[in-house]
């Protein structure tokens, strides 16, 4: 395999409007590995999951091509969370299953990667920004992947700047979204988030703006893009921001190119708001990725952080 992503569960989506969608498969690791599957057939996914894992989530791994080979078959009851969308975009998630559940199936070891997943050209999860799992992250350096990793949620309260220092330069790319770039390093303009970020010790970062798209920069030779976002009719946000991280992880292994992990990113995140849960794989979908990354191209700016 040579691109791994980390974490299954389920999600049931209460919409701002009172609408909900039971049994969507969630996690962040099946949209990373959606957005890693558009430019990858080589595609892996670690978790755990119990025997009430819905049987769609399931059938959409297999139609996928995704590997699934890292993936537990437990006994305790999947991992199971509410995801309460405001008009406004804030996203509340609130537990359904016991913690003890959830330390069970969401911790991650090198021991649950399969032998063929160890020696992946890049690897994606989560981390909470205050207590990122630099020990794993550390195991899982030792290996030749690129490390990216993104907040899964923002911070409760400004890190010290140890703190974010040891966050920021934990894995090769870090990711986040406007507001929880905030919450690590206080107000400001996108431009100004960014530059404090690299300041605080990102190496290669993407600050992901919703509808105004994406900020990329590299700090090692101070290259710095502002790419749009896809032009698309939103229906959910969730899971965008991970198949961003997925497609922009895969572009910067394949081309080492800024500009075009960056259009991969935001290409792979735009299927994701077009629909409730992840759309089906297919040679369509695959065509329709190169020309969203085609028509986004000549709008990239080059920025200055």
């Amino acid at each position: 395999m040579d691109y791994i992503a980390f974490n299954v569960m389920v999600d049931d989506i209460v919409f701002p409007d009172g609408r909900t969608q039971m049994e969507v498969l969630g996690g962040g690791g099946p949209q990373a590995a959606f957005g890693m599957r558009l430019w990858h057939e080589n595609v892996g996914l670690v978790g755990s999951v119990g025997p009430d894992f819905p049987p769609g989530a399931d059938a959409w791994l297999k139609k996928s091509g995704i590997d699934c080979q890292g993936i537990r078959r437990g006994a305790l009851p999947s991992v199971r969370a509410w995801q309460v969308l405001e008009a406004s975009g804030l996203r509340t998630q609130v537990w359904r299953v016991e913690s003890s559940v959830r330390r069970e199936y969401l911790s991650r070891s090198m021991a649950a990667l399969p032998d063929d997943y160890r020696q992946a050209k890049g690897f994606h999860f989560g981390v909470h920004p205050l207590s990122p799992d630099t020990r794993f992250i550390e195991e899982l350096g030792k290996m030749d992947g690129v490390i990216s990793i993104e907040s899964y949620c923002a911070a409760d309260h400004k890190p010290d700047d140890e703190s974010l220092k040891k966050l920021l330069q934990a894995a090769d790319i870090f990711s986040l979204n406007e507001h929880e770039a905030v919450s690590l390093v206080g107000p400001g303009k996108p431009l100004v988030l960014a530059g404090r970020l690299v300041a605080g010790g990102a190496k290669i970062l993407c600050l992901r703006l919703g509808e105004n798209g994406s900020l990329v920069v590299d700090a090692k030779n101070g290259n710095a893009f502002q790419v749009p976002a896809v032009p698309v009719s939103v229906v959910d946000t969730v899971g965008a921001g991970n198949a961003y991280c997925g497609g922009f992880l895969a572009g910067w292994v394949e081309t080492r190119d800024l500009k075009m992990a960056g259009l991969y990113g935001a290409a792979a995140s735009s299927f994701l708001l077009e629909q409730v849960g992840l759309p089906v794989f297919g040679s369509e979908i695959l065509k329709e990725t190169q020309e969203r990354v085609d028509m986004l191209r000549p709008q990239v700016v080059a920025v200055t952080i």
